[in-house]
């Protein structure tokens, strides 16, 4: 069966009244991504590069909202995350 697991920078500093969040940047994702792949041992699929808007909005249920609003008239962020889809070994035939 396919399956996906993303990998989000996350939030490291809550946003301020004058002051956007801080992030980890997207290679502390791809290093997180490197790790679970090594200790999972599932079967790799794809990676993929997924850029959207306001993640971290509380408006928004984060990388798997299936529906991530923008707005011309106030300010987005978009933000770069790292998806695996995978297969685990055991629903591999033979497996």
């Amino acid at each position: 069966m396919l399956k996906f697991k993303d990998f989000v920078p996350q939030m490291t500093e809550q946003p301020g009244w004058i002051r956007e969040g801080i992030y980890e940047s997207f290679d502390a994702a791809v290093e997180a991504a490197n790790q679970w792949l090594t200790e999972s041992g599932v079967k790799l699929i794809n990676l993929e590069t997924v850029v959207l808007p306001n993640l971290w909005s509380r408006f928004e249920e984060g990388s798997t909202d299936s529906s991530i609003g923008t707005s011309g008239d106030s300010p987005s962020r978009w933000n770069q995350f790292l998806r695996c889809w995978y297969q685990d070994r055991s629903d591999s035939p033979g497996a």
